[in-house]
Order: structure tokens, then C-alpha cells, then sequence
């Protein structure tokens, strides 16, 4: 069975994904309200709550087959603050930063000769073009250093569940694996490979581009879920708004909405939407604007850092209109959980876990494209090697053989 470690685990949203056909020997994160909720879905055993940078290789157990490592994000976000991950020999790491911690803990694994076949780095697209893509080169760089090639994809978890939210995963393998042709394009995907990753690998160092992947994922899968799906109207965790609140919340639309809101009525069907607080220009000042949106997607889930920032959801149906923010229970679904995930019951501390974390069907598309036959792929090249005679300097094994007969004789 094959086995992983995984790093900056949240509520363990990658194993989710990851299924029972693959064994956990190591999960890590240290906020211990998250580690508490990986615990109360997984069990104690594997998870330990701590500091990455107190991490040393005899903590992670045996060798795994895969490294998962989903490292902070905000500093590495268009909302953060461009400090990105810093420099690997910095005291001052910055939070992104923890990737070096990650990146000392496989050079100790190495020595040791228990590096994990395939490393998974996981993080915000803005990887890709923060700081000019200096961010992106220094990743792939470090995985350069460890001895493994790289490659990646951007994956969008509206292919699988109605919620924008687009995701870059690096994949590394050593340099002397030999990977099947099929998993393997000459060209990007458009898909899979948008012109954000296509010109940070531009910008990678000629070694690097010279030993760069481009993974072939094939076509994306179509979204059967929608949003309206999603969205209950008997919610567990919150309440509707009140017809004064939602009065309100609709009193502070500019006309541009308001009209969107006149023809969803129109409809007579039953609409579910997005519904944003955002502060917008109006006559020289700036004010608070309630904006709607009825693609049949969520925008990307995030923890809150304020009521402004909860995510709301109208529903309109016929001459019916209502409001409220997101439940926890939808919120899961929209990360594609099962209903039995057990999450914690205080709204801030729910979505804490949820909006840090990956989204799960992307994780099982990746193990089923990718993940799996790459390291099946793998462990046949090596099997394949090891059972070649070997060749000595003056020619074959069969003559080395011949060799040693006659000096014995």
C-alpha cells in the first residue's frame, strides 16, 4: 500500500482525498484546533501537533512514498502581503516561509536515504507570479538542489464542486526515475497549464526548464453538482436573515445588481447565489456595497477575518427573497467532505479549518491521474534496473563471469 507523509495538515482534507488505499505514516500541523479536528476524524495516532522547524527526521517514521506539504499561503496571496517565502538561510522566516523548514526536513530524509518518491508542494496561484515569479524559481530551485525534477498544475475545484477555487500543485520525482510516456505531454494544457504557469516556468533557470514536466491530467471532468444543490433551506448552524436585514443588505446594491436581482425573480425558479460585501467608489467617497452573483458558483472559501468577509448566500425564489451566511455543513460539501466530517460547533472555528484547507475531489483526481501510476511508474523503472546484470568496466556480466571461472581455474 502506498504511504505518505503529510505536512501543515489542517484537518487532514489531502487524506480525505488521498482515501484508504494509500497509509498515512505521519501527519504534522501546529495549531491545535485544527490538529484537535484531524484527531476527532482520523485518530491520534499519526497526527503530531508542533512547529515544523522542531521537526527532525526521526519523528516521521519509516520511508513514505509521497510527501505532501500544503504551506501557508498568506504571504504568497493577491490579498497578502508579498513578503513570499523569504530566504532559506533567513532567521526572520516569513509564514509562507515554513516551505524551507519543509525543504530542510526532505535534505535530512536524503542523507538518511528515506526521501520520499514523489514530493506535492500545494499552494495559492499567486505562487506562480508574486515578486515576478522569484517566489515560483526558488521552490523549484530547492527541489533542484534535493536531486528531483519538478513539474505542475493549476486545478480549479469548480471541475468538481460548485466553488471557485483555483489551486497550483508542484510534483517533484527524483531525477533518475524514468516516468511512462503517458504521463507525460510535450506541450502544456490549457487547462491544466494557464499562461501564469506557463511563463513562471519561463523564467526557471536553464537546468531547471531543461528537466521541467508537463503532467497529462487529460480532459477535465464536468460538474454535476451545482450550487443549488448545495444550499439547503432548512440550514443546521445558522439562520435567515430577517426580511429587515435582507431589506437592508439589498438597499445597499448599486442598479447593476438590483437588476440582477429583478430578473432572477422574473425566473420563477428557484435561484441560489453568492452574496459579497465589498467597498466600492461612489461620488468621490467610498461606501459598502452588497454584490450578487448567480453563476451557480461559490467564490473561494476562506477563513474569515471578519463579519464583511463571512460568506452569504441569497436565495430567490419567484418573489421570495432571502439571506443568510453560508453554514459550516454547506461549506464542507462545497470542499467536496462527506456529511459525516465532523467539524467544530463555533462558526469562526468551522470555517477556520475549512477555508485553509484542499479541496478533497482535486486531491482524489490527482491520486487517480497522477499520483498513483507516477510512483506505480517509478517503482517499475527500479524494479526493472535492479534486475539487469550488471555490466563491470571491461563488458558484459556474462564475460566478467567468465573471467572470474578462469582465474579460479
Amino acid at each position: 500500500m502506498p504511504s505518505y507523509l503529510e505536512f501543515f495538515a489542517g484537518g487532514g482534507m489531502v487524506r480525505a482525498g488521498l482515501g484508504g488505499r494509500w497509509k498515512c505514516h505521519f501527519a504534522n500541523d501546529f495549531d491545535p484546533l485544527k490538529v484537535q479536528v484531524y484527531a476527532e476524524n482520523w485518530g491520534e495516532e499519526e497526527i503530531l501537533e508542533d512547529d515544523i522547524h522542531k521537526l527532525e527526521a526521526e519523528d516521521l517514521g519509516k520511508r513514505a512514498d509521497l510527501a505532501w506539504a500544503s504551506f501557508p499561503c498568506q504571504d504568497l496571496s493577491t490579498a497578502g502581503n508579498g513578503l513570499g517565502i523569504g530566504q532559506s538561510s533567513g532567521s526572520n522566516r516569513t509564514r509562507s516561509g515554513t516551505f524551507w523548514a519543509f525543504i530542510d526536513l526532505m535534505k535530512d530524509l536524503k542523507a538518511k536515504g528515506r526521501l520520499p518518491r514523489i514530493v506535492v508542494l500545494e499552494n495559492v496561484v499567486g505562487l506562480l507570479t508574486i515578486n515576478g515569479g522569484e517566489e515560483f524559481k526558488a521552490v523549484v530551485a530547492a527541489l533542484d538542489r534535493l536531486g528531483m525534477r519538478a513539474g505542475a498544475v493549476v486545478v480549479d475545484a469548480r471541475h468538481f464542486v460548485p466553488q471557485s477555487r483555483q489551486r497550483v500543485f508542484i510534483v517533484a520525482v527524483s531525477k533518475s526515475a524514468k516516468i511512462a510516456t503517458e504521463l507525460i505531454r510535450e506541450e502544456p494544457h490549457t487547462t491544466w497549464h494557464p499562461d501564469p504557469l506557463v511563463k513562471a516556468v519561463e523564467k526557471l533557470s536553464p537546468q531547471c526548464r531543461e528537466q521541467w514536466m508537463w503532467f497529462n491530467l487529460g480532459a477535465a471532468p464536468e460538474l454535476k453538482k451545482t450550487l443549488n444543490k448545495i444550499v439547503k433551506d432548512k440550514p443546521v448552524g445558522v439562520d435567515w436573515h430577517t426580511p429587515a436585514e435582507t431589506r437592508r443588505l439589498i438597499g445597499m446594491m448599486s442598479a447593476i445588481h438590483k437588476q440582477k436581482l429583478s430578473e432572477a425573480k422574473k425566473s420563477g425558479k428557484r435561484i441560489v447565489g453568492t452574496l459579497s460585501l465589498r467597498m466600492r467608489p461612489s461620488n468621490g467617497k467610498t461606501v459598502q456595497r452588497t454584490e450578487i452573483c448567480f453563476r451557480g458558483l461559490a467564490g473561494c472559501l476562506r477563513t474569515p477575518k471578519g463579519g464583511g468577509s463571512r460568506p452569504r448566500i441569497i436565495v430567490v425564489n419567484g418573489s421570495d427573497v432571502r439571506t443568510r451566511l453560508l453554514s459550516p455543513a454547506e461549506a464542507a460539501s462545497l470542499m467536496g467532505l462527506k456529511a459525516s466530517y465532523k467539524l467544530p460547533e463555533v462558526y469562526e472555528f468551522a470555517f477556520r479549518v475549512i477555508g485553509d484547507g484542499v479541496a478533497v475531489p482535486v486531491v482524489s483526481f490527482l491520486r487517480g491521474k497522477l499520483l498513483t501510476p507516477l510512483l506505480r511508474s517509478i517503482k517499475k523503472s527500479r524494479g526493472t534496473a535492479a534486475s539487469r546484470p550488471k555490466r563491470s568496466a571491461g563488458g558484459s556480466a556474462e564475460r566478467s563471469r567468465r573471467g572470474q571461472l578462469e582465474l579460479r581455474m
